[in-house]
């Protein structure tokens, strides 16, 4: 198992990789980060709202399933936001830039690092 920061490090060798973050989607607080880029405190409290959102959703749809990962896609850069399965109410937060980065080795390393992470 690997710490908060260390999982941030592995995250961080990805090509393209420009700042993660480990959130607790109950406060929208940052439990880590690393890189810069991006406001990450800015973004872990909005990208809470858009987990609850998510799960809001499915929940009315009657959807009895879970949150792979959710995928933004903005013109320069991909925001990978994966809940964490084994620790209920985080989630990894990656900002990849769109030119430099490989998304389908992203999302599998994003899986790997989610798997491994000690809390």
């Amino acid at each position: 198992m690997a710490s908060i920061q260390e999982s941030l490090s592995q995250l961080m060798a990805i090509d393209g990789a420009m700042c993660a973050a480990v959130v607790d989607s109950g406060s929208g607080m940052l439990l880590g980060s690393i890189g810069s880029g991006v406001d990450l405190e800015l973004a872990a409290a909005g990208n809470t709202e858009v987990v609850r959102a998510k799960l809001k959703t499915m929940k009315s749809l009657n959807l009895n399933d879970r949150i792979d990962d959710i995928l933004i896609t903005l013109g320069k850069a991909y925001h990978i936001i994966r809940p964490l399965q084994k620790h209920d109410g985080l989630f990894v937060y990656l900002v990849l830039d769109k030119a430099k980065a490989n998304l389908a080795l992203a999302r599998r390393k994003t899986q790997d690092v989610e798997q491994n992470l000690a809390v």
